[in-house]
């Protein structure tokens, strides 16, 4: 996901091949249109682009896949590199880590120094943290984090990432002993 998107759409490409060109299309299409959050706004890997977004009364295509190419450029700028990030956690005032899955995954595997988001955590940093407070939120491959990471921007934090590629990667490019599940 970090690197940049050569597919272009269209509106004839299918559902499969937007969110391959562009992965957080479906976070960028729910937000915007509504599309795509439930069963009755949902829409198959084989429906073409044109006809779910006129579906939902989406008049010009051009413009949806206008925005949802500004958006995968927004969440690229939100993403960290597993070397980038080892470097960070070395440094003086490294950020704070930030683990969004489940605690079963936690047992599993974990970065040196990343904290469980429960609702504790998460009523702390909602009431108490500075909005510029570096953060890093990781999670099994980099999706979950991502969408973390948003969440915590559109409430005002000014300084989030999401780790690329998540535990995954950290385990494949900085620390192999991290169990990969």
């Amino acid at each position: 996901m970090s690197t940049t998107t050569t597919k272009q759409i269209t509106p004839d490409s299918t559902m499969e091949e937007v969110l391959e060109a562009y992965p957080g299309a479906k976070r960028a299409l729910f937000r915007a249109y509504h599309i795509g959050g439930c069963s009755s706004c949902g829409y198959a890997p084989t429906d073409h682009l044109k006809d779910v977004l006129g579906t939902h009364g989406v008049e010009n295509v051009d413009e949806a896949i206008t925005y949802l190419a500004q958006c995968e450029e927004s969440e690229r700028k939100l993403l960290v590199e597993p070397k980038a990030l080892e470097a960070q956690l070395k440094a003086p005032n490294p950020p704070k880590l930030l683990d969004i899955r489940t605690p079963d995954e936690f047992a599993i595997a974990r970065i040196d120094g990343g904290r469980l988001v429960d609702q504790a955590l998460f009523n702390e940093m909602m009431s108490t943290w500075a909005k510029d407070t570096a953060i890093v939120c990781y999670c099994h491959v980099g999706e979950r984090s991502l969408e973390a990471a948003s969440y915590m921007i559109g409430h005002g934090f000014t300084n989030v990432k999401s780790l690329a590629g998540g535990i995954d990667a950290w385990s494949e490019q900085v620390d192999k002993s991290v169990a990969q599940y």
